[in-house]
């Protein structure tokens, strides 16, 4: 990779403690709030969406209560599931030499890839185990699980990690730990399209009565940030430990995208073809 000219004036990075609160041992951190403010969020808002007969064409398939009790095991599913998610895709020989570490929560390392397919897992066996339709739990989830993207976003940028590659834009910052070279705040860009964007396109969607067709909104979802993850790789610096695959170019990200950009698609051709929610009930 060529080396960039020195630039003539680049961001300096906010000296924000990731740290909130620390008392003794006891450290409250902003990434841990953020995946708490981030499910309390989506928690009230699924509710909400749950309680609101016309955006479903009649009667929700899934009660508030109901969602109540799904929350716990989805948020297993996210923690466990982006846990063993960067193990396995991220530093497995790492964690192989050093099995304990994989249980080290505190000292980072969650891959939204994993944490998607742990969420999917949770909920299907939630859905399974109570009688309740998989699809629409999903259509639920993927509506309000962009505001938990742009929070973590976030908190990646104030513990200043998965910075983006060396940039002369003027936009670029310092990284504490990303050596001299000012780069791009791909965290902020992944919070802006992973996490507003599509959230408001979503939003659009489900207003525009998307959530009687299920699949379509989670399709949507799955789809769309697939989309802006892959976009994002473009100006993210990879691993350090996995670096470029196939030709220089090519990321593990992604690689992890590609196939959502199908499954999307899948979702969303389905939920066209089949009948909408209601569609049976006599006007």
């Amino acid at each position: 990779m060529p080396m960039l000219a020195p630039p003539l004036f680049a961001l300096p990075f906010p000296s924000i403690d990731p740290v909130l609160i620390e008392l003794g041992p006891f450290a409250i951190r902003w990434y841990a709030l953020a995946y708490i403010a981030g499910l309390l969020f989506g928690w009230w808002m699924a509710k909400k969406l749950c309680s609101s007969p016309a955006l479903w064409g009649g009667r929700a398939p899934i009660l508030p209560e109901e969602f109540d009790d799904a929350v716990v095991w989805i948020a297993l599913g996210v923690i466990l599931g982006g846990r063993i998610g960067y193990v396995l895709f991220y530093n497995l020989p790492y964690y192989a030499a050093n099995p304990f570490e994989a249980f080290t929560l505190w000292h980072g390392g969650m891959a939204f890839h994993g944490g998607f397919l742990g969420s999917i897992l949770a909920m299907y066996l939630f859905c399974r185990r109570r009688g309740l339709p998989f699809v629409s739990m999903l259509d639920i989830a993927a509506t309000v699980v962009p505001v938990g993207l742009f929070l973590g976003r976030l908190a990646n940028f104030i513990n200043g990690e998965l910075w983006g590659r060396a940039s002369d834009v003027p936009w670029a910052f310092v990284f504490p730990h990303g050596g001299p070279e000012p780069r791009h705040p791909s965290q902020l860009y992944e919070a802006g399209l992973e996490g507003v964007a599509i959230f408001t396109i979503l939003l659009l969607a489900v207003r525009a009565g998307a959530l009687a067709r299920p699949g379509m909104v989670a399709g949507l979802f799955v789809f769309l940030y697939g989309c802006a993850r892959i976009f994002v790789e473009f100006f993210r610096e990879p691993d350090a430990q996995l670096g470029y695959l196939y030709g220089g170019w090519l990321t593990m990200g992604m690689v992890l995208s590609l196939p959502m950009l199908a499954l999307g698609s899948w979702l969303m051709l389905r939920a066209r073809r089949r009948p909408a929610l209601g569609a049976d009930v006599p006007a």
